[in-house]
């Protein structure tokens, strides 16, 4: 182990000291805001998970960091909407105005009493963005006078739904759909659990409930890492509706499955915990580290190869692939809700082009008589039901194996006619939801 540093008294330069800057939930809400408006954006959840000073707060005070950022990304238009005309010019530097997000996101939807909503902002102003401070004091002092309450839910599930999403959804599901799915975006989503053994025990000691699949919710808060039998292996987070794909491969046990984008590792958890001889593929080093030491909590193993899905070498063909792309995974804004104002309608053409390639590619590996399954967490269709259809068109010797609604073991997802799968945000909307999937299975002819 190395020896501790020796701290040296700074040397006297002439020159006041740099401020330090405040390290509290609020500034490190502060800072994945300001990575996830950065010119170049960052992953709410990735900035979060990987802010220097996260291991210094407490357990309650990660949870309210989170809770900050999300509800500020959550109400983004309505919050926006609020502030814009009390401003003369819009501040100049991102972090002012994300700092007036903040503020108002305790106002309005925390129910933080406003001396303090207002005073630590201010606090964090002075910090971050000293310039700007008067400005955001002015201005929260300005919007606490006033009182606002939160915009209805019909009204609120609208307004903070980026346009170009919601006529896409509208064409794809129908106006009564779309305000369904929005609805759910706007609430916190529970927490998934897949077990490896007693369900019904574990729900005890977890103090969740088991969905018809077996998939534990939990609502209560706080880090995974603490719960009980984390540390041990007993299960793995993954959202219910993340665990239907890998299932419909079929009986497993015993045979060579290949698993092409796997990390984080929720599929290479469940096929190697169904008997299956993996061998799994991710691009991204550090998604592969992270998804080795997953794996080794659970007390599993699988062959790691990191490369591209396209171009690395897996051996002989395999009789089951799984090929969950990388989308833009707009199914997934409940956990995600950085995503609507990250995205954009060229990333749904840029991400099909890619989906292409890859079905191309886990086609070619699928030995004469294997199933394919395919799946994306996103809910437009130009990433699901018109990447399968041209890809039937496209590759001969594939066929459709349809998803029978047992298989579904009580979901309440939709079979299409052609029997791929989809389900909704707003499926299971009162125990919390579930994310948006499109799976379809295939087969090569023998």
């Amino acid at each position: 182990m190395p020896a501790k540093a020796e701290r040296r008294a700074p040397r006297a330069t002439g020159r006041r000291p740099a401020r330090r800057h405040v390290a509290d939930a609020r500034a490190v809400a502060l800072d994945v805001l300001d990575a996830v408006f950065a010119p170049r954006p960052r992953p709410a959840e990735e900035a979060f998970q990987r802010h220097p000073d996260l291991g210094r707060l407490s357990a309650r005070d990660r949870a309210f960091a989170r809770l900050l950022y999300a509800t500020v990304l959550r109400r983004l238009r309505e919050i926006d909407d609020r502030i814009t005309p009390l401003l003369r010019h819009r501040p100049s530097r991102p972090t002012a105005m994300n700092l007036l997000r903040l503020g108002l996101a305790q106002l309005v939807h925390l129910r933080t009493p406003p001396h303090a909503a207002v005073a630590e902002t201010v606090r964090l102003a002075r910090d971050r963005a000293p310039n700007h401070a008067a400005l955001v004091n002015a201005v929260l002092r300005r919007l606490a006078a006033r009182g606002f309450t939160p915009l209805p839910e019909e009204e609120a599930a609208r307004r903070n739904t980026p346009p170009w999403l919601w006529r896409s959804w509208a064409g794809a599901y129908g106006e009564e759909t779309t305000l369904a799915i929005a609805r759910v975006h706007l609430r916190e989503p529970p927490l998934d659990l897949q077990v490896k053994a007693d369900p019904e025990g574990w729900a005890r000691k977890l103090e969740a409930e088991i969905l018809p699949d077996g998939t534990l919710r939990r609502r209560g808060g706080g880090p995974v890492e603490l719960l009980p039998g984390y540390r041990e292996g007993a299960f793995w987070v993954q959202d219910v509706a993340a665990a239907l794909p890998a299932r419909l491969l079929g009986a497993v046990r015993g045979r060579r499955v290949l698993d092409l984008c796997a990390a984080p590792g929720g599929k290479t958890a469940q096929l190697c915990h169904a008997g299956g001889e993996v061998t799994a593929v991710e691009r991204s080093p550090k998604r592969a580290e992270r998804l080795e030491a997953n794996l080794a909590r659970l007390g599993f193993s699988a062959r790691i190869l990191v490369g591209d899905a396209r171009e690395a070498d897996t051996g002989d063909p395999f009789p089951f692939v799984l090929l969950d792309a990388p989308c833009t995974a707009t199914g997934t804004i409940r956990r995600h809700p950085d995503i609507p104002w990250v995205r954009q309608p060229a990333d749904v053409l840029r991400m099909a082009t890619l989906q292409n390639a890859l079905l191309d590619a886990a086609a070619a590996r699928l030995a004469p008589g294997g199933v394919l399954v395919y799946a994306v967490c996103s809910l437009q269709p130009e990433e699901g039901e018109q990447r399968i259809a041209a890809f039937l068109h496209r590759v001969s010797g594939m066929e459709r194996l349809p998803v029978a609604p047992d298989e579904l073991r009580g979901l309440p997802a939709a079979i299409d006619s052609e029997g791929a799968v989809r389900t909704l945000p707003c499926h299971l909307a009162e125990a919390g939801g579930m994310d948006g999937f499109y799976i379809a299975r295939l087969r090569r002819r023998a």
